[in-house]
């Protein structure tokens, strides 16, 4: 992309089709040639209009807010459904927290992306199946396949949302690593709501309190639930008409944390092995572990998305991950040893095949990093590494959810 754009500076209407064709590559690739461009009024002109960044706060327009209004309220009354039909709460709110989180904020990116008939068909068909599936699955709460299903739902709900994120453009691996990149940020702008609700709605009860008029049970079951549900739909919108408000956030975390969690990841095999203790019987080490694996992976893609990436940030990502690796062998061999001694279990089966992708994944993206640290690769190949690996952890997903129940009889 770099080459077409040098060598079309002169020509305005091929790099304006360019731009077209994939305005996020071209983005990329120009940021990076643009310091070479010395006294060009064209791609100063380009840089302008690529990078300008307005001190305002956009607030979409005046349809868009509507929308936005609109999903917030519907998110709000299916979040009540057990309040207002007398539905049992915990197991609604376990089987269908994902369809409270994900479908509005899906409807939102479908009505701003506008994608194809046949993507927006697949996603609703998608949807009724899986909504019908967990409502029905005759499972009890109490197994090991309910668990199961209800947390791979939820990642595949996940999953659902960004190919409605993508529009026309989810085979595109820019998309892929610019729906990872929203996550993050997703992530950040819901935690600032968060915080930004529970000191309003501290300083609310507070002021009701102060003249006895205590409103605590209403605000929180009313006023906090519906918040809760709308919260995705608000932050995918400031996000999306905000695009450079938290972009730089994660990226910036990650950057920070990553020394911090390889450090603690050394000393803390330094103590696995001093302690004498067994993690091999220790259910909660597996569990902790599964959790780390991942988020070892978010750490890892948020600071190669960072736009300083010296030599110590290359060794450091390097070390987290080639440490990782070995925790995740001590994980594999641990369910293993468990599979061994008591037999396999939905649980199990489900904890030893996400070690084993994960493992798969983080070795790939090992070997970029070393290519990256050898300048015989680059940046761009680590987050491919990432990225393309999301449609095997889809697969095993459904496998999960749709597969286990009927595999294990339901247990």
């Amino acid at each position: 992309m770099k080459t077409k754009i040098e060598s079309s500076l002169n020509d305005p209407v091929s790099l304006e089709l360019l731009y077209r064709e994939n305005n996020d590559k071209f983005r990329t690739a120009f940021n990076e040639l643009y310091p070479s461009l010395h006294n060009n009024a064209v791609a100063d002109c380009w840089n302008a209009r690529l990078n300008y960044q307005s001190s305002q706060i956009s607030w979409g327009g005046k349809n868009e807010l509507l929308v936005v209004i609109l999903l917030s309220l519907v998110a709000g009354f299916v979040a009540k459904i057990p309040a207002f039909f007398g539905v049992d709460e915990f197991m609604f709110y376990t089987k269908n927290a994902g369809f409270i989180a994900f479908p509005f904020a899906m409807v939102y990116f479908i009505w701003k992306r506008k994608p194809s008939k046949k993507i927006v068909i697949a996603l609703l068909s998608c949807m009724v199946i899986a909504l019908v599936y967990v409502n029905l699955i005759p499972i009890k709460k109490d197994t090991d396949s309910f668990i199961l299903v209800c947390i791979h739902l939820l990642l595949l709900l996940w999953a659902l949302f960004g190919i409605a994120f993508a529009g026309n453009k989810m085979g595109e691996n820019e998309t892929r690593v610019n729906f990872l990149r929203f996550n993050g940020d997703m992530a950040v702008v819901l935690n600032m709501l968060s915080l930004a609700f529970f000191a309003l709605s501290a300083i609310t009860i507070g002021l009701f309190e102060a003249i006895n008029v205590s409103i605590g049970e209403f605000y929180f079951k009313y006023i906090g639930v519906w918040s809760i549900a709308a919260s995705p739909v608000i932050a995918a919108f400031i996000i999306e008409s905000n695009p450079k408000l938290v972009s730089k956030i994660s990226p910036i975390i990650a950057k920070i944390f990553s020394p911090l969690v390889l450090v603690t990841l050394v000393i803390y095999i330094g103590a696995l092995l001093v302690s004498g203790k067994d993690p091999f019987k220790n259910r909660e080490f597996l569990i902790i572990f599964n959790i780390l694996l991942v988020g070892v992976l978010a750490i890892i893609f948020f600071s190669v998305s960072a736009s300083e990436k010296s030599k110590f940030s290359i060794w450091v990502l390097f070390g987290l991950s080639s440490t990782t690796i070995l925790i995740n062998l001590i994980a594999a061999t641990a369910i293993l040893y468990r599979i061994a001694e008591g037999g396999i279990t939905p649980n199990r089966a489900a904890v030893l095949g996400s070690n084993l992708l994960i493992l798969i994944n983080l070795i790939l993206v090992t070997k970029e990093i070393i290519g990256v640290a050898r300048r015989k690769g680059s940046f761009e190949a680590v987050e491919f590494a990432i990225t393309r690996y999301l449609n095997i952890y889809v697969v095993w997903m459904a496998i999960v959810t749709f597969l286990f129940p009927l595999i294990f009889g339901f247990r």
